[in-house]
C-alpha cells in the first residue's frame, strides 16, 4: 500500500473501486433490458392494431404492465451507473467554469445534504413496503395484472444501489479535495447532457 493513502483510506479505496464495478455492471444490466422492453412494447403495438382490425381484444394487461416493469428495470437499476458517470442532468451554468477541486468540494457538500439523505430516506420508505407487498402478494388492480411485490422491492434495492455509489464519489470527491486524487478515477461530466 503506498504511504500517501493510509490503511484506513486504503480500504476506503477498496470499497469505491468494488463501488463503481457495481455500478457499471448494473448499467450493463440497465443497457440490456432496452431490448425486451422494445420488443414487448413492439409486440404490444402490433397486438392492439391488429386486434382493432379484427374487432378483438388481442392484448392484455400483463404486456402492458410487463412494458412499464422493465422501462421502471432500465431506469432504476440505471441510478447508479448515472451517477458514476456523472451523466444525470445538471443545471451547471456556475458550476461548469469551477476549478476541479471546488467542483469535488460542491458535489461533496451536495451529497452530503441531498443525495445522501434522499438515498436513505428512500431506503427507509421503499423497504417496509416491498415486504409487505411481498408477503401479501400484492397483485395490480387491473386484470390480468402483474404482482406489484417485486417491482416495489426493485425501487427499494435501486436506492441501496444509489448509495453505494454516492459512498463511492463522497470517497472520490475526497480523495480530490486532499490532493489525492491520482488515486481514483474523476469522470468529467457529458457534454450532450448538460442543461444551461
Amino acid at each position: 500500500m503506498r504511504s500517501d493513502v493510509g490503511p484506513i483510506f486504503g480500504i476506503f479505496l477498496t470499497f469505491q473501486r468494488w463501488a463503481d464495478r457495481l455500478a457499471e455492471w448494473t448499467g450493463a444490466v440497465a443497457k440490456w433490458v432496452v431490448l425486451p422492453t422494445v420488443a414487448v412494447g413492439f409486440v404490444s403495438v402490433v397486438l392492439r392494431y391488429t386486434g382493432q382490425l379484427m374487432g378483438r381484444r388481442l392484448t392484455n394487461n400483463a404486456i402492458i404492465e410487463a412494458q412499464w416493469y422493465l422501462y421502471s428495470i432500465i431506469f432504476l437499476v440505471g441510478f447508479a451507473y448515472v451517477l458514476k458517470h456523472q451523466i444525470n442532468v445538471r443545471v451547471d451554468f456556475w458550476y461548469a467554469n469551477q476549478p476541479v477541486t471546488r467542483k469535488a468540494w460542491i458535489d461533496f457538500i451536495g451529497n452530503i445534504i441531498s443525495l445522501i439523505p434522499f438515498a436513505i430516506i428512500g431506503i427507509w420508505v421503499s423497504f417496509p413496503q416491498a415486504i409487505q407487498s411481498i408477503r401479501v402478494w400484492e397483485q395490480s388492480p387491473d386484470a390480468d395484472g402483474l404482482p406489484r411485490g417485486p417491482i416495489k422491492l426493485l425501487l427499494a434495492i435501486a436506492f441501496v444501489l444509489l448509495l453505494i455509489q454516492a459512498l463511492s464519489e463522497q470517497i472520490r470527491m475526497y480523495a480530490v479535495i486532499t490532493g489525492r486524487g491520482h488515486l481514483v478515477e474523476v469522470e468529467a461530466p457529458k457534454e450532450h447532457i448538460r442543461i444551461e
